[in-house]
C-alpha cells in the first residue's frame, strides 16, 4: 500500500471521523453563543412570564413544574443545532447567564441552575454516545434536564413540603422537560433547517436529522 493509501485510510477511519464530528469548529462556538444570548432573551421574558403562570396554577402547587422545561429548551437547542459534546451547557449557562444580567428575580442562583441542568441535557446525548440527534435523543435530554431541576427545586426551593408533594413535583417536571424543551427545541431546529439556516450543520442537512 503506498503511503498515499495509507495516508487517506487513516484519514478516514471511523475513529477519526468520529474525532472529526466531536471537535468543535469556530463556527460551533460563535453559533453556540448566539444561540445561548439569543435563547437567554427569551428565557429572560420566560421568567416574567412565570410568576403570574404559576401563581394561576396555586390550586395545586406541584403542578408549577409543568412550566420548568421553559427554563431548559436553551441546553435542548444548543445541543441540537451543533452536535457537539458541550454545547447543551455552553449554552444553558450562557443562556442564564444573559438572563442574569438583563435582570432576572432569582439572581445569581440561576446560573448554578443553569449548570446542573446543562450537565443533564448532556447526559441525554452522551448515553447515546453523542451520536443520536433525532427527536428520540431530544426527548431523552429533556427527560434528564426536567429531573434534575425537579429534585434541584424540590430540595432547596421547597424542602418544607412534603414528600408526596415533592414527588409530584419531580413527576410533573419530567414532561415538561420533554415536551418544552426536547420536543419544542427539536420542532425549531427542523424548521431552521427547512429555511437553510443550519446548512453548514449536521443538524440542517436532511440525511443526518436522526
Amino acid at each position: 500500500m503506498s503511503s498515499t493509501s495509507r495516508s487517506t485510510s487513516r484519514t478516514t477511519s471511523p475513529g477519526a471521523a468520529g474525532s472529526t464530528r466531536r471537535s468543535w469548529r469556530v463556527v460551533d462556538i460563535v453559533v453556540c453563543a448566539v444561540v445561548g444570548v439569543a435563547a437567554g432573551v427569551a428565557l429572560w421574558a420566560f421568567g416574567l412570564a412565570y410568576r403570574p403562570l404559576a401563581e394561576a396554577l396555586g390550586f395545586l402547587a406541584p403542578l408549577s413544574a409543568v412550566l420548568n422545561g421553559g427554563f431548559l429548551f436553551p441546553a435542548l437547542l444548543g445541543g441540537l443545532v451543533v452536535r457537539r459534546p458541550g454545547a447543551a451547557l455552553f449554552a444553558e449557562v450562557l443562556a442564564g447567564l444573559t438572563s442574569m444580567l438583563i435582570g432576572t428575580e432569582w439572581g445569581v442562583p440561576v446560573l448554578v441552575w443553569a449548570v446542573v441542568q446543562g450537565l443533564a441535557a448532556e447526559l441525554g446525548f452522551a448515553v447515546l454516545g453523542y451520536r443520536r440527534w433525532g427527536l428520540p435523543a431530544a426527548l431523552l435530554s429533556g427527560a434528564c434536564a426536567g429531573l434534575a431541576v425537579g429534585l434541584m427545586d424540590t430540595t432547596f426551593y421547597y424542602p418544607a413540603w412534603e414528600a408526596g408533594y415533592k414527588l409530584l413535583y419531580v413527576l410533573f417536571s419530567i414532561p415538561s422537560g420533554i415536551l418544552l424543551a426536547g420536543l419544542l427545541a427539536h420542532l425549531v431546529v427542523r424548521a431552521l433547517a427547512r429555511t437553510g439556516a443550519l446548512s453548514g450543520f449536521a443538524s440542517g442537512r436532511s440525511g443526518e436529522r436522526v
